[in-house]
């Protein structure tokens, strides 16, 4: 009798749910008056729901005196097995809320320097303004040509570049300006000097990064506007990182941006050579596809981005 009673509440339950969880609030606030006004339903409807429900069960699960309406043996227990019913439905939502959350990360590509000095910071300022129902956002770091062929390609909605060329048809609003600088080891012979010309920065081959680098690119076209194509690099290398050591190490000079060497310089790690005809002052950019940046998150990051311009 009793599991036949539980199969019927489990089957009522997919029929009226608002029906079970209100026979568990009756049980809880003592009161079918009570459990209605819990439910958000009038007394009328509460009773005539009751009535309803005990018709296709076949038992009494009230009863009802001059005194007040309580709950029969038979009804205490179907209450208990309602609430489980509720519960579960409870946590079948809750659970479906996640999933549709569970939304993939949104993708930004930025340049290295970007990626590694700015976008951080970035970041968590635009975090301070999300909800709890926000999109994480993934960074891909790269160098700028890549960045543009990402965003090209639609499978970054947003981008970071460093360098001056052409992006087609994305649109671009500047972010920050940053200026690159000569670096040298302290023992170079540079460092005692301080100061260089341009002609002699152009004619020496320099540690540097790879084609299509935002800071090559940079340095090689103000260089050759201001008449002095720059020489062929000594070596090529993937990383900043990687620079700002072999630079150390005394292996030559290189051009990086003042985010990246700006504690090594002021604890004495490199040496700021100064070039007497020329500042490399750039533009950072950030480009994207969509001109309305359909996605809220992107929308507040780069609004926190455009803030330092």
């Amino acid at each position: 009798m009793l599991v036949d009673l539980q199969a019927e509440i489990v089957a009522a339950g997919a029929a009226d749910l608002m029906t079970l969880r209100l026979l568990a609030a009756v049980a809880e606030s003592g009161s079918i008056s009570a459990a209605a006004r819990t439910t958000g339903i009038s007394q009328q409807a509460a009773s005539a729901r009751m009535r309803a429900l005990e018709q296709r069960l076949g038992i009494p699960l009230l009863h009802r005196a001059a005194r007040g309406t309580g709950l029969t043996p038979e009804g205490a227990i179907a209450a208990e097995w309602a609430a489980d019913v509720a519960e579960a439905a409870d946590r079948f939502e809750a659970g479906i809320a996640a999933l549709r959350g569970r939304r993939a990360p949104l993708r930004v590509a930025a340049s290295l320097t970007v990626a590694e000095y700015l976008l951080p910071r970035w970041l968590i300022t635009a975090r301070m303004g999300a909800s709890a129902t926000d999109r994480e956002i993934s960074v891909t770091a790269t160098n700028s040509t890549q960045v543009i062929d990402l965003v090209s390609a639609g499978t970054h909605p947003l981008g970071f570049i460093e360098s001056p060329q052409s992006i087609g048809a994305l649109h671009a609003t500047m972010v920050a300006r940053d200026e690159l600088v000569v670096v040298v080891a302290p023992d170079h012979d540079w460092a005692a000097r301080r100061t260089i010309g341009l002609g002699a920065l152009a004619g020496t081959p320099l540690i540097s990064r790879e084609r299509g680098s935002g800071t090559r690119l940079n340095a090689e076209r103000m260089m050759a506007e201001a008449g002095h194509p720059a020489a062929t690099p000594l070596v090529e290398l993937p990383t900043t990182a990687a620079i700002r050591t072999a630079v150390e190490s005394g292996a030559g000079a290189a051009i990086l941006s003042i985010l990246a060497v700006r504690d090594d310089i002021a604890a004495g790690r490199l040496v700021q050579v100064r070039v007497r005809e020329l500042r490399f002052i750039r533009e950072l950019r950030a480009v994207y596809g969509d001109a309305s940046l359909r996605a809220p998150e992107l929308q507040r990051l780069l609004t926190v981005a455009a803030r330092g311009a």
